[in-house]
């Protein structure tokens, strides 16, 4: 159906297009002007025929994508400033709404506040594969936005449309194993953003083994595009390190023996849809997915990186008046100067009790601007409703485990029975749901100041 779908889209586009050529002269080949193409948005909201709003829409994404860095940022300056709400209609609406506060009156309010961006956007999705391109348009913005913080309204149009196509009823979760199509198996490879893999034996090690287990989620508009995947290693205990996970030559367990099934990698391939929530409970559907499968299986964890960390512990150290460290820790602080710290099991010895409780620093009290946790892969499992059960120090030594967290790691715990409770004390009160293992490591003058619920 979405093929034949697809099909019909596609050809009603090529033949408006003969129509359209007909009425003007087609422009020549080469790099279209950002001029030209808020020309075409403009007649594309004004066009009242489905054929030719399709036509107009296919031929302004072909322009798009022929655009160079400066003409997209062009683009995207025209969005922002000859594409926003109608401000007479508006102005008109809230004094009619202030006259007479009825629900006609009200949604008047609401249609025209809405910047036209959104509703060409939602034009420019008429065209065969714009979905596709509309993503790849947000990345773009995103780039541009990192010195134009004045195109933030485009964004937010972006985000709005993106949240409902993208919300967790239209995504579904299908099993990645050896058999699937090379297409996506490449995309795997390519999009990983954990644990690099770094051939198709390394991949095949990570999901065709009965006891290795990965999963994706797709949108049926980008049917080869995994959004997410997760990688599953199943195991008898709940792990503390990474390197037994991805050693080459290590023993197949028989999944049957498994207790835990340990979420290891988990990785969003678009940077167009940063941002955008897919919904709670994504990881509480692949649980389900893996416990039909192994009924037996009672643990369900993750061995997460903190990918920001070691960032985080150097703004410390150099916030004159921190409250973070004593004074004792100025020598082991810098300890962790020596490259080669690591290596050394009598300075290993020396700062792992300083690591794990800056860690737990770091996730129970350490909060951004916006009051959530530092860290967003913190975010992301606290949001999906699972507890913070255990901080492992030197548990990723890889040369990027060590540039981004010190080696330290963390499990995430999702009880089926908790999942709900836990999202909603976060999401609600911002409350961070902890192990009692994690709460000791806070030093006594730190416990007071962490948001942790009883458990």
């Amino acid at each position: 159906m979405n093929r034949f779908l697809s099909d019909l889209l596609q050809t009603i586009s090529e033949r408006s297009r003969e129509l359209l050529s007909k009425a003007r002269a087609r422009r020549p080949s080469g790099e279209e002007r950002a001029e030209n193409l808020v020309e075409l948005c403009e007649r594309l909201l004004s066009s009242h025929g489905e054929a030719s709003g399709v036509a107009i829409a296919a031929e302004i994404l072909e322009a798009y994508r022929t655009m160079k860095t400066g003409e997209r940022i062009a683009f995207f300056e025209a969005l922002a400033h000859s594409f926003g709400p109608d401000k007479t209609r508006l102005a008109a609406a809230c004094k009619a709404y202030a006259d007479d506060p009825s629900d006609a009156n009200a949604n008047e309010v609401l249609e025209a506040a809405e910047p036209q961006r959104q509703n060409l956007i939602r034009r420019l999705n008429l065209a065969p594969g714009a979905t596709r391109d509309l993503v790849q348009m947000r990345e773009h913005l995103l780039s541009a936005m990192t010195h134009r913080p004045d195109l933030q309204p485009v964004d937010r149009d972006f985000v709005h449309l993106f949240g409902s196509w993208f919300n967790r009823g239209f995504l579904v979760l299908r099993r990645i194993d050896w058999s699937t199509p090379a297409i996506i198996l490449e995309k795997i490879i390519r999009y990983e953003a954990v644990h690099e893999i770094d051939s198709w034996d390394d991949l095949r090690a990570r999901i065709d083994p009965p006891d290795r287990r990965c999963y994706a989620f797709f949108h049926p508009a980008l049917l080869d595009e995994p959004l997410i995947f997760v990688e599953v290693a199943l195991t008898r205990e709940i792990p503390d390190a990474i390197a037994p996970i991805l050693a080459r030559g290590r023993t197949i367990l028989d999944p049957r023996e498994a207790t835990t099934a340990t979420f290891y990698s988990i990785s969003n391939t678009q940077r167009g849809l940063g941002g955008v929530s897919f919904g709670s409970f994504l990881i509480k559907q692949v649980v389900e997915e893996i416990s039909r499968e192994f009924p037996k299986l009672s643990n369900f964890v993750t061995l997460s990186p903190a990918p920001e960390f070691r960032a985080w512990l150097a703004r410390e150290r150099k916030t004159e008046g921190s409250t973070v460290f004593k004074p004792s820790d100025a020598h082991a602080l810098s300890l962790l100067d020596n490259p080669d710290w690591f290596t050394k099991p009598e300075i290993v010895n020396e700062v792992k009790p300083l690591l794990t409780a800056m860690a737990a620093h770091y996730f129970l009290i350490a909060r951004s601007r916006k009051g959530r946790p530092v860290d967003p892969v913190a975010r992301f499992h606290l949001g999906n409703g699972a507890r913070l059960d255990r901080i492992n120090a030197m548990a990723d030594l890889s040369e990027k485990g060590i540039a981004q967290s010190y080696g330290v790691m963390v499990n995430y715990r999702y009880d089926l029975d908790d999942i709900e409770k836990n999202h909603e004390a976060y999401a609600g009160a911002g409350e961070i749901v902890a192990s009692p293992a994690v709460r000791k490591l806070l030093r006594a003058d730190a416990k007071q100041t962490a948001l942790v619920p009883a458990t």
